[in-house]
């Protein structure tokens, strides 16, 4: 399957107008081999529920770089069994405990902070596509997040030629906190993220 960016352009202005389930079943009917991404941050329970409600064994590849929360692993545990995910989980080769004697975590200005994020993120991210070689990638990319997710849309390319799908980019907050509450969806705010730290900054997945 091979978008060409005039095609990418034309779907999306026809995309803005239609639901996430609608998108997210036209994406299906392409698909050879799908996937989910998450790391049940806040909001995530939106894509995992929309794309489950069309293909109920997607794989949900779930990257843990074992610094989450204790309210992020209980929303996890939840959303897993709630909405019975098919979830391939990938973790880092080394442990938390492990790497917090040797390094910790680095702060942003630290020049240890790009290995950081290529041991608790990127590689088994990296581990993971390699295994799935997805054709397409359903993500919860949104509108306002960083400013390069400003200069996406619902449709987008990976580098690898991965067709990214984002049935919520232009949702804000508010109306997915009306989503959740007209389908009965938790949500879980206490969420950390060690190699973004900052809200508007990117961890190197979408890059």
């Amino acid at each position: 399957m091979a978008f060409k960016e005039q095609e990418i352009l034309e779907l999306n202005k026809k995309f803005k107008d239609l639901s996430p389930v609608d998108i997210i079943s036209w994406a299906i009917e392409q698909a050879v081999n799908p996937i989910v991404t998450t790391n049940f941050r806040p909001y995530e329970v939106a894509i995992l529920s929309a794309v489950s409600t069309v293909k109920g064994d997607i794989p949900v590849v779930w990257c843990d770089t074992g610094y989450n929360t204790p309210n992020t692993y209980r929303h996890a545990e939840e959303l897993i069994q709630r909405l019975n995910l098919n979830i391939d989980l990938y973790v880092p080769k080394q442990t938390s405990a492990h790497r917090d004697v040797v390094m910790g975590i680095p702060q942003i200005d630290d020049p240890r902070h790009k290995e950081f994020t290529e041991q608790v993120k990127l590689e088994p991210f990296r581990r993971a596509m390699e295994a799935h070689r997805p054709d397409i990638w359903f993500t919860n990319l949104r509108k306002g997040q960083t400013a390069l997710r400003d200069s996406l849309d619902i449709l987008s390319l990976s580098k690898d030629g991965v067709l990214k799908v984002s049935p919520f980019y232009y949702w804000s907050d508010t109306a997915l906190d009306a989503y959740l509450k007209d389908n009965d969806l938790p949500n879980e705010h206490k969420y950390f993220d060690p190699t973004k730290v900052l809200e508007n900054r990117e961890c190197g997945l979408h890059t």
